[in-house]
């Protein structure tokens, strides 16, 4: 199996390039994805940047220049939900593009791509059993994501009300071009900034968490 590896940032790729994992790294044009093999499969993992654009770009390319049949993302989020603490570890169940609003002119609420039956993008129940599978304990939640990072409290408390718990600037994007490629997903995340939360927060505890994600998609790998 091809797996591909999606990491928005720097500091959360900081947990892979530590990992005992020996890759190589394939230059095509403005990216580095970095190959390596696991239990038997082709992993190619790839930094996108922040953002939609930049994950979509990136989910896109690692299907098809490597003819992935998974995706897999991890990091660092922040919590929309008040009982969320810094660290806590989760798997996502569904996302949504809290940017997107097509029902001026669409037959769909707000939030909704047509081709969904509600808000939400579903990512791989079978996947998600795994990782619940290795970590009992680990729960599941929804993550919105859009193209700002959430600090205004009002603005978590909206996010909350759609009925998610965590919050992101890539997720949905990874997951619908998944989807339309017929490609599993799974992603999980971290907690780095809880609700009362700033980008302070974010600082202090991104090394942390994304280390923590890390070790959990780590795990998954070895057991593809």
């Amino acid at each position: 199996m091809n797996i591909g590896l999606v990491i928005a940032v720097a500091r959360e790729l900081k947990a892979f390039l530590e990992s005992e994992f020996e890759s190589e790294v394939i230059k095509h044009k403005c990216y580095e994805i970095y190959h390596f093999k696991v239990n038997g499969n082709d992993v190619y993992a790839c930094q996108s940047g922040m953002g939609a654009c930049d994950a979509a770009a990136v989910t896109q390319l690692l299907i098809s220049k490597f003819d992935c049949d998974a995706i897999l993302n991890y990091g660092v989020t922040g919590a929309v939900d008040p009982k969320i603490k810094a660290e806590d570890l989760f798997v996502v169940n569904k996302a949504v593009n809290h940017d997107l609003d097509l029902s001026p002119i669409d037959p769909v609420v707000k939030h909704q791509y047509g081709e969904f039956k509600d808000i939400f993008i579903p990512l791989d129940v079978e996947l998600i059993k795994l990782a619940k599978k290795i970590r009992p304990d680990l729960q599941d939640v929804n993550c919105a994501t859009g193209d700002q990072f959430i600090a205004d409290r009002d603005a978590k408390l909206y996010l909350n009300s759609l009925g998610c718990s965590i919050c992101d600037m890539e997720l949905a994007s990874i997951a619908r071009i998944a989807w339309k490629n017929g490609v599993r997903c799974l992603s999980i995340k971290c907690i780095s900034d809880a609700f009362d939360g700033d980008g302070s927060d974010f600082e202090k505890n991104v090394i942390n968490a994304g280390k923590k994600a890390f070790a959990l998609i780590k795990e998954l790998l070895l057991n593809l």
